[in-house]
């Protein structure tokens, strides 16, 4: 944020200052005096006035803990029944949820319209895996809904299962029948059980792909530069994901760490085993030694070192 500058004259913040302080009479301005402007100042960083030099794909956007930041936008689409991610798109920071998912849905509707061509060239007698009739259910969080939103992917020929958010008083309907229609028909399905099924599927799959990718896979901070490195970087790091999946399925351990942990366990068990097999072969192999000792010696060979008695007195050194 510190090398932010501006897009009409290239200035810097504080070059920026200096020139205000200038123009409301101070000719030579302290640090102090560009401090105390600067406070006084309503502050507008605008993504429209202000732009960063190395990264002119970056946005300024404000995070969730209040702090203020250059950053990219990523967006997943994630399969429901699998847990794959279908569709990765990285847009701009400064765009609302209910405008940049158009393009995550398309980009996740041209994926699997290439995933069901695949499937019928290499198996063009058996019934493909992948639902033919592409994209009919889309679900999101309360962020992205909207009126508009909601009539577009009612258009798209797509059932949306977005919660609303909590609002005041009644809407005026007036104008909008067709919004109208589908907002209440995206609650009614909303409301469903099987709506409410899908709602918790998602805060399962969509959210863990974010936490694998983002916080655990260290996503959140990159220091590439543009919206095409950035996206290359993402894609392999989904694509990693996604193979943890079908390795999981496979072998049982989707990630190194599992897998070095399976193998630490699988050496554990073999040392007990053998072990154990060593600790029989001792046991049976004394046994054995004392049986074929007392053959030899025969019944009329044993001594008694210590004399018989009929019974014997036993205390409990109390």
């Amino acid at each position: 944020m510190r090398a932010i500058v501006r897009r009409d004259t290239g200035e810097n913040y504080e070059e920026f200052l200096r020139g205000l302080a200038k123009a409301s009479g101070i000719e030579t301005p302290t640090r102090e005096d560009l401090a105390r402007l600067d406070r006084k100042r309503k502050k507008r960083m605008s993504n429209q006035e202000w732009k960063s030099p190395g990264d002119e794909d970056a946005r300024i956007a404000k995070m969730k803990d209040g702090r203020t930041h250059l950053a990219h936008k990523a967006e997943h689409a994630v399969d429901l029944d699998t847990g794959a991610v279908v569709a990765v798109t990285l847009q701009g920071a400064d765009q609302g949820d209910t405008t940049t998912l158009d393009e995550t849905l398309s980009e996740a509707g041209m994926a699997v319209a290439a995933l069901v061509g695949r499937e019928a060239e290499q198996r063009p007698d058996e019934k493909p895996k992948v639902n033919v009739q592409g994209i009919e259910e889309l679900v999101t969080d309360k962020g992205y809904h909207s009126g508009a939103l909601v009539e577009r992917v009612k258009s798209y020929e797509v059932r949306s299962y977005i919660p609303e958010k909590q609002q005041k008083g009644r809407r005026n309907w007036q104008g909008k029948q067709v919004e109208q229609q589908a907002v209440y028909q995206n609650r009614r399905r909303v409301r469903g059980d099987y709506g409410k099924s899908l709602l918790r599927r998602r805060g399962e799959l969509v959210e863990r792909s974010f936490a694998h990718c983002y916080d655990t896979g260290g996503m959140r901070r990159t220091h590439l530069r543009g919206h095409q490195n950035i996206l290359k970087r993402q894609l392999i790091h989904v694509g990693a994901f996604n193979l943890s999946l079908i390795l999981r399925q496979v072998l049982g351990a989707g990630t190194p760490r599992e897998w070095r942990n399976r193998c630490g366990v699988l050496l554990l068990l073999v040392y007990f085993l053998r072990t154990r097999q060593a600790a029989r072969n001792r046991l049976y192999g004394n046994r054995n030694s004392m049986s074929r000792a007392k053959s030899l010696a025969g019944p009329r060979s044993r001594t008694c070192r210590w004399p018989c008695r009929k019974s014997v007195a036993c205390t409990t050194a109390c």
